[in-house]
């Protein structure tokens, strides 16, 4: 049932209350003695133990929806066991030996034959989120999540805190000795773990469109005019921008009260007109964001003071300060009605960065964490106007995938953070939180060499394009400064491209927002979630599912002087893919070795992926009039674009229009539909004019054209892409386009080795007649011609070289603090390996010697485990020359 409300002024709004459905039908129970089982599906079970018999049924902070269908199953009992069987596992519980949780008592065997026997630990589990990266240069332990290669995952819910009548949340009034836990069982099918957890959790929150746009943030103290100019900037180079962030010195900091860092009053030295500058953002179809500290409470220098004051009981003119207390009802009642609401009503503030990194525990209240609270409260507190659950802030634990969007904390400006934030976004969704907004460039430190942080910027900024939310964001230094335009040449314009990107991709990323809400698969997935049996699917951490189309594989390194070259090893996993900018095709179950300049973003499309684009990169994100269809062939596929008023809750009530697009392919033939729009389509254009891209395609023999509006068809082969463009057709309007191949198929496999090879030599950083030489006596077929090169190259250019002809490579993967060497060579290349490696003893003077050697195979990794460990990887290239992949220990261990 819902926790009740009334009147009282210790009671929070109805609106900071969901609608809980917490209590479990009554045939979902089992009881025996001191424990109920509840099966909340034929994978989840709910596991208490009271030794009072006292069980809870109030929603938790995290469980909210127990009243679930109830699956078959079947109960048996005997004098001194309990069994309790589904579909997918069986529960035994022996309470003759002992009324309690034990490794002796309770065990739950899976289908497969997995056996979890309580206070098991979980060794396969595969990571979830943190807090925060604050003070971390690079990686940082990741909290256990959902997933695990174990099959199974317990959620220990006990010491949670439940809602109580009054809205809020109370301590549980139970036994010490109690438990409170939940099973999940769903062997490697994590996208059923997935959806299975936020069933008793609750959804994602739809997040707002403009969301997905570019933001610019900055640790800074402007005036309005000064970011004013910075927005300015963005408009008049054409730069997409969606939201404009106002860090903490938006309010007054210099006061006799507090260090500053708390503030609700506005500097009006800074921002004498704060109304009338959010109004001209909006007026330029940008939103804001006001950095929040509120730990400090409300004190007397503050505009709101008196009248909160007086709220909470205090005599104003005593000057005692309204301290914070998330634990109050009547204080977080007065927190939103005397200080959030009127600066949103007043000021037009469209949501709130919550920046708390103070204590973990409220003093008032054992066991609540006021981030939690603070996230809870801000996102129910939006839909009072009809607005989405929507805020900024830090992860507070599991249940915080319902709070979107997060922060992921004060990054430092390095390379090895910039590789931490893939990892980290992927692998967040194991505890379904798909929405992290990292700072994008970094917050702080760095060398201060324009050049080199301008290509860890670029390459982050590339990052960005492809992950959830896009912000550019820094500390406050003055010799760093983030405005695209502030930088030379290449560097601007890939900033540029990245930027603009990202705003074409907003359809498609809406849609995928759309699906995360709806079916709970988040737009970043890594990619064990398709292909758990692949041993390279663990490995490649770094690259991930970026929406159902797409898989994204960023440069996270820096150039390298010799080849002036960035490179990376790329999984792709079994079936076809294709580079979504060139089009070329690459068949799956291989790694490979890319190689690229300061333009190459790393993409690919699956046979057959549709992905919807906003044909201009534009600052406002609205659903677009133009849309530019980009179409992969290989495969049958349908794509249903999503689109809505972007920023309330009316979806809720079937507001919302979708658009399918579908494909069907056979080899030589490929038609492509894009049907009539349906739905509510008051919030989209009348008309839309359509760019259909086949991308990865043959020049076509013929393309016949099925519309009531004209169609211009062009080829371009250096990109093997197909485009045809429509004039505006009413939305309702339905097009088809088949394409028919010259010859057996339409799939452009044609080898672009050597013009990977000539793009290579342009690069390289050698004498310009070893590269004509080199081009001349190329051979596609090993690498034995290139001996005579050995002296005139570097080892890193001739590894390059070997890499791209060959396909066999090597590379040291860094993994969950545990270096992983990998070897692969899919074409079966006359290529050898050897692996050594060497481990500190017991005895700090010896170490311990570990080797192999062979032919290099398709695929094998060797571990590196402890940070005492120095391995390498030796690769020979027909005898020829020799490449290393080296994992070195930071420090010896201590004895």
């Amino acid at each position: 049932m819902t926790p009740t409300h009334d009147d009282r002024p210790d009671a929070l709004a109805d609106r900071h209350v969901p609608d809980f459905d917490p209590v479990a039908a009554d045939d979902a129970t089992v009881t025996g003695p001191n424990v109920r089982i509840t099966v909340l599906s034929a994978r989840v079970l709910r596991l208490e133990y009271d030794p009072t018999e006292t069980f809870e049924d109030r929603p938790s902070q995290l469980v909210w929806y127990r009243d679930r269908p109830v699956p078959d199953f079947a109960v048996t009992r005997g004098d001194d066991r309990l069994v309790v069987e589904t579909d997918a596992l069986t529960l035994e519980y022996d309470h003759g030996i002992e009324a309690a949780f034990t490794a002796e008592t309770l065990s739950i065997e899976l289908e497969d034959g997995t056996v979890w026997t309580y206070g098991d630990e979980n060794e396969g589990n595969l990571g979830g989120a943190l807090r925060t990266v604050d003070e971390v240069d690079g990686a940082a332990p990741l909290e256990d999540g959902l997933v695990s290669t174990d099959g199974w995952a317990v959620v220990d819910d006990t010491d949670r805190l439940v809602f109580g009548e009054d809205g809020w949340v109370e301590p549980r009034d139970a036994p010490e000795s109690s438990e409170d836990l939940y099973f999940f069982g769903d062997g490697q099918d994590y996208e059923t773990r997935l959806a299975d957890f936020r069933a008793i959790t609750g959804e994602v929150p739809m997040i707002p469109r403009w969301a997905l746009g570019n933001w610019w943030s900055r640790y800074w103290e402007y005036t309005q005019d000064e970011l004013r100019g910075v927005v300015e900037g963005f408009d008049e180079r054409d730069i997409p921008l969606s939201v404009a962030v106002i860090d903490m010195d938006w309010h007054v900091v210099d006061n006799a009260y507090h260090d500053g860092w708390t503030g609700w009053t506005w500097n009006d030295e800074y921002f004498p007109d704060p109304a009338g500058f959010v109004e001209w953002l909006h007026d330029n179809d940008i939103k804001t964001t006001l950095n929040l500290h509120p730990a400090e409470g409300v004190h007397p220098h503050e505009t709101q003071y008196a009248d909160f004051a007086e709220f909470m009981g205090i005599d104003p003119d005593s000057e005692e300060p309204v301290e914070f207390d998330a634990a109050d009802p009547q204080f977080l009642r007065g927190y939103f009605e005397h200080l959030i609401n009127p600066m949103e009503d007043e000021e037009g503030v469209d949501f709130w960065w919550i920046d708390w990194q103070q204590w973990e525990q409220s003093p008032e209240m054992d066991g609540l964490d006021p981030l939690w609270a603070l996230n809870h409260l801000h996102s129910l507190d939006r839909t009072r106007t009809g607005k989405r659950p929507f805020i900024f802030s830090r992860w507070p634990g599991l249940g915080g995938h319902r709070y979107p969007i997060g922060f992921s904390g004060d990054s430092y400006i390095s390379w090895p953070s910039l590789r931490f934030q893939p990892h980290l976004t992927a692998t967040s969704a194991n505890v379904a939180y798909g929405w992290w907004s990292h700072d994008i460039g970094g917050h702080m430190g760095g060398e201060g060499d324009p050049q080199a942080f301008g290509e860890l910027y670029a390459r982050w900024t590339q990052f960005g394009a492809l992950s959830p939310i896009n912000r550019i964001h820094t500390t406050k230094h003055p010799f760093v400064d983030k405005r695209p335009w502030e930088f030379d040449g290449a560097i601007t314009e890939t900033l540029e491209d990245a930027l603009s990107l990202r705003h074409e991709l907003i359809p498609y990323l809406y849609t995928m927002a759309w699906r995360d809400h709806t079916e709970g698969v988040p737009l970043v997935r890594p990619m064990y979630y398709h292909h758990p049996e692949a041993e390279a699917a663990e490995e490649s951490v770094h690259q991930y599912y970026f929406g159902s189309e797409l898989l994204a594989a960023p440069h996270l390194s820096e150039r390298d002087d010799e080849t002036n070259l960035a490179r990376r090893s790329v999984w792709l996993p079994e079936g076809e893919w294709f580079d979504f900018v060139t089009g070329e095709y690459h068949e799956g179950g291989r790694w490979l070795a890319r190689y690229g300049d300061l333009a190459d973003l790393p993409v690919y499309a699956k046979a057959g992926a549709i992905v919807p684009m906003d044909a201009d990169a534009r600052a406002d994100t609205e659903n677009p009039e133009r849309l530019r269809i980009v179409a992969f062939p290989g495969a049958d596929n349908t794509f249903d674009l999503y689109e809505d008023d972007g920023t309330t809750t009316a979806h809720r009530d079937g507001a919302y229009a979708t658009t399918e697009f579908a494909q069907t392919f056979d080899g030589d033939r490929l038609t492509f539909e894009i049907g009539g729009a349906e739905g509510d389509l008051s919030e989209i254009p009348d008309e839309r004019a359509y760019e259909l891209q086949f991308r990865g395609v043959t020049e076509p023999a013929d393309v016949d054209v099925e519309a009531p509006v004209e169609a211009e068809t062009t080829y371009a082969a250096e990109e093997a892409t197909l485009t045809v463009a429509f004039d505006a057709v009413a939305v309702e309007e339905g097009l088809t386009v088949s394409v028919t191949a010259a010859g057996e198929s339409l799939l452009d496999r044609r080898d672009r080795t050597r013009s990977h090879v000539e793009t290579l030599l342009e690069s390289f950083r050698t004498h310009v007649t070893v590269k004509d030489h080199l081009l001349a006596d190329f051979e596609p077929d090993g690498v034995a011609w290139l001996a005579e090169y050995v002296r005139v190259l570097s080892t890193v250019q001739l590894r390059a070289l070997a890499e791209t002809i060959t396909g066999a490579g090597v590379d040291v993967l860094d993994h969950d603090d545990a270096d992983r060497l990998v070897v692969w060579n899919p074409e079966d290349a006359p290529v050898t390996y050897q692996f050594s490696a060497f481990d500190w003893t017991e005895d700090p003077f010896r170490m311990e010697h570990t080797a192999d050697r062979g032919d290099a195979p398709a695929f094998t990794a060797f571990d590196v485990h402890e940070a005492a460990v120095e391995g390498e990887v030796r690769l020979e290239y027909d005898g020829v020359f020799a490449v290393t992949a080296e994992s070195e220990a930071e420090e010896k261990p201590e004895h």
